[in-house]
């Protein structure tokens, strides 16, 4: 039974069979899906200082955004990147996806590997993001994901699957 329909995300409740054979009620969201971006110059790499109003802090994290109706991830990665740090990228490498939080939602977040970077300004920035672009050298990513200076979950898979850190 459908509990709330937005314009990005539904939400259920649904009885589910588990493979031991019981059955449970439970809530299922359901938002759209979504990219993240570690774009990579060098030996450095752009992430971005980003207002969060679901923690009310600031986090810094990969650019990332969701995926419009019917838009491939590499479309959406392309225009994201964009949007978000005004680069484009030459070259734009599948690295894989990533299920959020698999315990209550189906989301599933393409990752990507973005390199020759050049400026662009195809695509606005989104009015009600608060983002400002940080230049970090990429030997320092790994000792800023131990040391909780970045603590976003897509971002640290990002980091892994394209650096290994």
């Amino acid at each position: 039974m459908e509990i709330f329909r937005g314009r990005s995300l539904w939400i259920e409740t649904k009885t589910i069979r588990l493979p031991t054979g019981s059955e449970r009620e439970k809530v299922i969201v359901h938002p759209s899906n979504a990219v993240a971006i570690l774009p990579l110059n060098g030996d450095r790499c752009t992430l971005l200082r980003q207002y969060r109003y679901a923690i009310d802090q600031y986090i810094l994290e990969a650019p990332a955004g969701t995926m419009e109706p019917g838009e491939a991830p590499l479309v959406t990665a392309h225009r994201e990147l964009i949007e978000e740090t005004g680069f484009s990228a030459k070259t734009i490498i599948p690295v894989g996806f990533i299920y959020t939080t698999p315990g209550f939602t189906d989301e599933k977040i393409y990752l990507f590997e973005a390199r020759d970077l050049s400026p662009s300004q195809e695509y606005e920035k989104d009015e009600d993001e608060v983002i400002e672009v940080i230049d970090v050298a990429t030997s320092e990513l790994s000792g800023m994901i131990r040391d909780g200076r970045i603590v976003d979950g897509k971002t640290i898979c990002l980091i892994q699957r394209c650096l290994g850190c």
